[in-house]
């Protein structure tokens, strides 16, 4: 069969990656064609155009690129019609795949499956509308989002989550100690706070620096940045100049495993960084934080912005964000974490509950599995 499949950033690179390698075994004669990245690439297939040719984020970035962005749509629109696929699956990125959705659902017949749903229940609930109309079926990774979608009259399958896969797969195969780690990398004996800053340039520039300077606060622990993908290690050199950290590029699994905590950009890597069982804070930080902060109640229709705590129903995890993502904060908080023992076993406890409620590793499986039956059928 003939799968097209649109990823517009690294993490959905990686479970689309997986995705495909999981078809593969359902389907040995798929044939790929992606928007995607290079762990897509290495499945094998066509990679129409690299997710670095689209990843712009904030108000601005993409406003000075909507002439790229509006041409990528058309283009994508064009080559799916083109390529005229079994199906068409998403993975997330929704304000560029809904409206690719729309439009196949409208010039076509080419079922349209949605992998990793978009975080309609935080914000632009109204998308509710396009889903219902334009997306045959949701394979959803996150358990509350069945309740959510339920309410909504539209059935949606809750598949396991890929990041149980992914660090489950990683576990079983890493061999490597805390000294080779270390030697391999040239690092210190400190034990290692890890800086999880994102893995774009906007999100890295305000996320970095205030981390940088918190973390530099702790001189008995060294600061270790897991270098993004797609970001050159040429891109960090001025914050170098300012503080001192290394960096492990394509190692953040590796980092996460010999880290003592971790500084960590809200998004899927604090999901990560808890099923590596590593106490953390989550940071977002932002232009104009208190106007946000104050914005964000008006806003966000969910409690919390991290995964983790989402997940838990409760604050597991500290989340500094906009306004409360300060230098001051962050300190205070990682002094909290790395020095309390008690709060650090309530947040090891609290990881224990939501890898539970995850369940066991498979998700891409499972979702290939109903992808390939119902084609069949």
């Amino acid at each position: 069969m003939k799968y097209y499949i649109i990823a517009g950033e690294a993490s959905g690179d990686l479970h689309a990656s997986n995705l495909m390698r999981a078809l593969k075994e359902q389907d040995p004669k798929a044939d790929f064609r992606f928007f995607g990245g290079d762990l897509m690439a290495a499945q094998g297939g066509i990679c129409v155009k690299h997710y670095r040719e689209m990843a712009y984020m904030g108000f601005l970035p993409v406003l000075l690129h909507l002439r790229t962005i509006y041409s990528n749509m058309r283009f994508c629109k064009e080559d799916v019609l083109g390529y005229d696929p079994d199906v068409l699956i998403l993975v997330d990125y929704p304000g560029f795949n809904l409206s690719i959705a729309q439009y196949v659902k409208k010039h076509s017949l080419i079922p349209v499956y949605y992998y990793i749903s978009p975080k309609i229940w935080a914000w632009k609930e109204y998308r509710i509308r396009n889903i219902k109309r334009d997306v045959d079926r949701l394979f959803s990774i996150l358990p509350f989002e069945v309740g959510f979608y339920k309410k909504h009259n539209y059935k949606i399958d809750y598949v396991g989550n890929p990041c149980v896969d992914a660090v489950s797969r990683f576990l079983s195969s890493y061999k490597e100690t805390q000294e080779e780690f270390i030697l391999k990398n040239e690092l210190d004996e400190r034990p290692i706070i890890a800086l999880l800053a994102g893995s774009r340039r906007q999100e890295i520039a305000d996320n970095l620096p205030k981390m940088l300077v918190a973390a530099s606060a702790f001189p008995d622990y060294q600061l270790v940045l897991a270098g993004a993908p797609g970001i050159e290690d040429a891109y960090y050199a001025p914050y170098l100049r300012v503080r001192k950290f290394s960096i492990v590029s394509g190692q953040t699994y590796a980092l996460l495993r010999h880290a003592s905590t971790a500084l960590v950009t809200s998004g899927t890597a604090t999901l990560e960084t808890a099923l590596f069982d590593v106490p953390q804070v989550v940071c977002y930080s932002m232009k104009a934080g208190r106007l946000m902060s104050l914005l964000r109640k008006f806003v966000l229709k969910v409690p919390f912005v991290s995964l983790v705590n989402l997940i838990a129903g409760r604050e597991v995890v500290k989340e500094l964000v906009a306004g409360d993502m300060t230098v001051a904060n962050l300190k205070e908080e990682l002094a909290r974490i790395l020095s309390n023992k008690h709060c650090r076993r309530e947040m090891h406890e609290g990881y224990a509950a939501v890898r539970h409620a995850l369940g066991k590793p498979g998700a891409s499986e499972r979702t290939a599995c109903l992808i390939h039956e119902s084609l069949r059928q």
